[in-house]
């Protein structure tokens, strides 16, 4: 039921979590998911600013998505714990705008960021003489940069639309977050124009850089095969299959629900699907990136070493 404090410009999120002994562990799991990945992005984060061998585009980039998903997963948990334990489901129009536009910022730089990963990777791989120059410094920072960019520009294509059409008297929400889809089936108004933009976003922002990324790892997997070092082809492979998991978490779900007609979408189908990009991917990134990463892991041992020598 709605809050009878709330305003009535507020909206009312009806969250993911039952109101059972099956929400409760459903809750308590997804805290230790949010804990998890958030120690596991922070760690990521500092262990590339501290140790000097992982200053390097690849890694860089990867700061940088771990910094993307940090970022994600605070914005949508932390709103999501407090309304299952306080009981108190409403959440302003200033702040459901907020949490939109964050969201899919970040949504789209990440998408984005993935690409110049993918790219990274097929310079690296195919064109290792070159790579000093495609894959410079300032390549990389310019990558970064037009990631936020992008992404923030596309945000507030959509937001300025979002809080600018009339809602209807009822401001349930059937999602654990301000999904802007969600938000627009209680619109007043007809929101065509809104689908179309939604589209074409979705293809430049999701699609295409998926397309890309495709196209590069296949060229990559060729060049791979032909390789005579055993040891070779078997560290491309494991660094190839690392980010194509990565990439394949993260760009199904959001394809699948955002490409389709609105007519075909489910509520409860697009909570599951929005709980592999919002909550999942952000703990599989930081576990794919960095126990499967030998470069990592002796990062890790440096920092420990240091660290230990200092106490002593």
């Amino acid at each position: 039921m709605e809050n009878s404090n709330q305003t009535s410009t507020d909206f009312i999120l009806l969250g993911l979590f039952p109101s059972s002994r099956i929400g409760l562990l459903l809750f308590i799991l997804t805290v230790l998911i949010f804990l998890m990945a958030l120690l596991g992005k922070l760690s990521m984060i500092l262990l590339i600013l501290l140790d000097t061998h992982l200053h390097t585009p690849m890694y860089i980039l990867l700061s940088q998505l771990s910094l993307m998903d940090l970022n994600y997963i605070s914005t949508i948990v932390p709103k999501m714990a407090s309304n299952f334990l306080f009981g108190n489901k409403s959440i302003s129009f200033i702040g459901c705008g907020l949490q939109s536009f964050i969201f899919l910022t970040l949504a789209g730089a990440e998408g984005l960021l993935l690409a110049s990963m993918a790219y990274d990777c097929y310079v690296a791989i195919c064109f290792p003489l070159h790579y000093p120059i495609h894959m410079s410094k300032r390549v990389c920072a310019a990558m970064i940069i037009g990631s936020w960019i992008m992404g923030s520009i596309n945000s507030c294509a959509h937001i300025a639309y979002v809080l600018h059409i009339p809602y209807c008297h009822s401001r349930v929400i059937n999602h654990f977050f301000c999904d802007v889809p969600a938000m627009l089936t209680l619109a007043c108004v007809d929101t065509w124009v809104y689908e179309y933009t939604d589209f074409v976003s979705t293809t430049l922002f999701l699609a295409v850089p998926f397309i890309g990324i495709a196209c590069s790892y296949g060229r990559v997997l060729l060049v791979v095969y032909r390789m005579h070092s055993a040891e070779g082809r078997k560290k491309a492979y494991s660094t190839c299959s690392t980010h194509l998991t990565v990439v394949t978490f993260y760009y199904a779900p959001f394809v699948y629900t955002y490409l389709r007609p609105r007519s075909l979408r489910s509520p409860t189908e697009n909570e599951l699907l929005a709980v592999f990009y919002t909550i999942l991917t952000p703990l599989l990134n930081a576990i794919i990136y960095s126990l499967r990463n030998k470069e990592v892991m002796g990062a890790i041992r440096r920092v420990v070493q240091r660290i230990s020598s200092v106490t002593e």
